[in-house]
């Protein structure tokens, strides 16, 4: 995957986990779970981008 394509991703999931976060407490599971998911994005970007 890109690396420009990847931060639009990771803004996205940012973003909506943010949403989730204002809607809900940050122990619901949506939040949980889109928060793993910018993890894997995070970790992701960090080693494409040290290649």
């Amino acid at each position: 995957m890109k690396l420009n394509i990847l931060l639009k991703e990771i803004e996205n999931c940012r973003k909506e986990m943010v949403n989730l976060a204002s809607k809900y407490s940050l122990s619901h599971g949506e939040v949980i779970e889109t928060s793993k998911k910018l993890d894997k994005l995070l970790n992701e970007y960090s080693k494409k981008s040290r290649s």
